[in-house]
C-alpha cells in the first residue's frame, strides 16, 4: 500500500544527506562477503555507481541506488560479491564528470553502473579510459554510439518511431495527443518527438509538441494553457515525475478531461519522492514500464521482492529501482560467461557478446539484443507494461501487459541537440 510507505521519504534523504557529506562516493559493500545460501561468494569486484542522488533530476533517478544494492544479493546469490562506489552528479555536469573521474583513478572500478538525465557529460571520459558501463540509456545518443556502453533495455533509437505508444493511446481512447520533452536531455526531447510521432501512425491527432521545456521544471502554466487551447485528452510527457504531476495537475484545474495520462516514470516508490499531494494528483494515471511489474506476480517479479527485502529496501520498486536491479543481472551474466574476469576490456567483449537479454526473466517471454544499436525504440521488442494507479493500488491494464509494436519503416524525427 503506497500510503503506509509514506514514511520512507524521511530515510530517503537521511540516504541522500551523508552520501552528499561524502563528496562525490561512499563505499558499501552492500550485500557482505556471503551468498544468500550463506557459503562464501567465489569473487569480489567493485563497482561504481554514478546517478543523481540529489538535484533536479534525482526525483526519478536516486532509487537507482536502491535496485543495485538488491542485485548485489543477486550477484552473491550467483557467486559474485560486489563492492559499491557510489557516486552522486547532484544534476550538475562538473559534478558528474568529476565523480565520474574519481570512480577511475581512486576507487579504481571494474565497471560503472549508470543512470542520469546528464550521464553524457561524464561518458566521454569513461569511455576514453575503456571503463564498462551498464544502465539505462535516458540522457543522449552515447549509449548509441559509445561501444563501452550497454543499455538494460538495449541502445533506445528515439529518432525512430515505433509503433507502441499510438497503439497504446488508441486502446485507451485518445483522439489528441500533447508530448513534451526536456530541451537540455536529447532522449527526453526526442522520445517525446517519437511518441507523437507513433500517436500520429495510429491515426490520432497531435495538438500539441514542446521538446524544449526546462529540465525539472515545474512551472507549467503557459504549456498547460496550450494545451487545453489545442483540445487535447490525451498526455505524454517524457519527462521527471514532477514536472509530469504538475501538468496533469494544472491541466485538471483547468477542466481537462484527459482520457489517458502515459507516464515513462512515476510508478512505484517514485509517487512518493513527487511531494504531498502526490497520490491524489496521480490517480487515473497510467504507467509504462519496460519490465513486468510487480503486481503481475511473476516468478521474476517474486524474486525481485525478495531481493529487494533482503537488501533492506522497504519501499516500492521504482522504474529506476528495476534498471539498477538489472544493471547487476547483465553484468553477473558477463562475468559468467567471460570465466569471472573482471577486467575492463573482458568485461566488454562478454557483454558484447549478448544478444539475448531476457532481464532475469523481467522481460517475460521477450528479449532485447543490447547490442542492436540500429533497431531498439522502446526496449524488448518495443514492448512495454502498463498499470493504472486507482486509489493506493497499481492495477493492471487489460491488453497492455505488455503492448509492443513494430519499428515503423522509414518514420523518424529529429535528432535533438
Amino acid at each position: 500500500m503506497i500510503r503506509k510507505r509514506r514514511t520512507m521519504l524521511g530515510v530517503a534523504a537521511t540516504a541522500s544527506a551523508l552520501l552528499l557529506a561524502a563528496g562525490c562516493g561512499s563505499s558499501s559493500s552492500g550485500g557482505g562477503n556471503a551468498s544468500a545460501s550463506g557459503k562464501p561468494a567465489n569473487k569480489t569486484i567493485t563497482i561504481g555507481v554514478l546517478t543523481d542522488v540529489t538535484g533536479p533530476a534525482s526525483s526519478g533517478n536516486k532509487t537507482f541506488v536502491d535496485g543495485v544494492k538488491a542485485g548485489v544479493v543477486y550477484a552473491a546469490r550467483n557467486g559474485y560479491n560486489i563492492k559499491l562506489e557510489i557516486a552522486d552528479t547532484a544534476t550538475n555536469p562538473t559534478t558528474a564528470l568529476a565523480a565520474a573521474q574519481k570512480l577511475v583513478t581512486q576507487d579504481h572500478v571494474s565497471a560503472v553502473f549508470g543512470q542520469s538525465a546528464i550521464f553524457f557529460t561524464a561518458s566521454n571520459y569513461l569511455t576514453a579510459h575503456n571503463v564498462p558501463v551498464i544502465g539505462m540509456s535516458e540522457d543522449g545518443p552515447e549509449w548509441i554510439t559509445a561501444k563501452n556502453m550497454f543499455s538494460v533495455a538495449g541502445p533506445l533509437q528515439q529518432t525512430k518511431v515505433a509503433e507502441t505508444t499510438g497503439k497504446l493511446f488508441k486502446l485507451l481512447g485518445v483522439t489528441n495527443v500533447a508530448a513534451l520533452g526536456y530541451g537540455v536531455s536529447p532522449v527526453s526531447a526526442e522520445g517525446a518527438a517519437s511518441g507523437a510521432a507513433s500517436a500520429e501512425v495510429a491515426g490520432l491527432k497531435v495538438g500539441y509538441m514542446n521538446g524544449k521545456f526546462p529540465f525539472g521544471s515545474t512551472d507549467v502554466g503557459p504549456e498547460v494553457l496550450a494545451m487545453k487551447s489545442a483540445g487535447i485528452d490525451g498526455l505524454y510527457p517524457t519527462v521527471d515525475p514532477n514536472t509530469a504531476f504538475a501538468l496533469i495537475t494544472g491541466l485538471r484545474n483547468q477542466g481537462v478531461t484527459l482520457k489517458a495520462a502515459l507516464l515513462p516514470t512515476g510508478y512505484g516508490g517514485d509517487l512518493l519522492q513527487a511531494g504531498p499531494g502526490a497520490l491524489n494528483q496521480a490517480q487515473g494515471v497510467y504507467f509504462t514500464l519496460g519490465y513486468e511489474p510487480v503486481e503481475m506476480q511473476t516468478a521474476a517479479t517474486k524474486q525481485l521482492q525478495a531481493d529487494f527485502k533482503s537488501a533492506g529496501i522497504t519501499e516500492a520498486p521504482t522504474y529506476a529501482a528495476y534498471n539498477g536491479y538489472v544493471s547487476t543481472g547483465l553484468l553477473v551474466r558477463a562475468l559468467k560467461a567471460n570465466g569471472s574476469n573482471t577486467a575492463a576490456a573482458s568485461i566488454i567483449g562478454a557483454l558484447s557478446n549478448i544478444h539475448d537479454w531476457d532481464a532475469m526473466g523481467l522481460f517475460g517471454s521477450h528479449k532485447a539484443d543490447i547490442n542492436d544499436r540500429v533497431n531498439i525504440v522502446g526496449g524488448a521488442d518495443n514492448c512495454t507494461w502498463v498499470t493504472k494507479l486507482e486509489g493506493d493500488k497499481f492495477t493492471l491494464v487489460k491488453g497492455a501487459t505488455p503492448i509492443c509494436g513494430k519499428l515503423v519503416p522509414g518514420k523518424t524525427v529529429a535528432a535533438a541537440s
